[in-house]
């Protein structure tokens, strides 16, 4: 049996990951891995200041090429 994290937890990780860089990444990206409810489970002022200081601390912008394009866009 696989443990697939609730909402809350994956969006703790997704901040610490570094890819994403606000509280709207974060959602977006729970919903691209087809989390629902999304708004439910993160609601709040103090959770939302919490995920943002984390996206914060922990971002790392996408590696940009000479012709200014992130090394993800050239990928796809």
């Amino acid at each position: 049996m696989t443990h697939r994290p609730t909402t809350l937890e994956r969006a703790y990780e997704l901040a610490r990951e570094g890819r994403c860089r606000t509280v709207s990444d974060i959602k977006q990206a729970l919903s691209a891995e087809g989390f629902d409810r999304i708004q439910d489970a993160l609601y709040g002022p103090t959770l939302s200041a919490a995920l943002r200081k984390l996206c914060q601390e922990h971002y790392v912008a996408p590696a940009v090429d000479g012709a200014g394009q992130a090394a993800d866009d050239l990928a796809g």
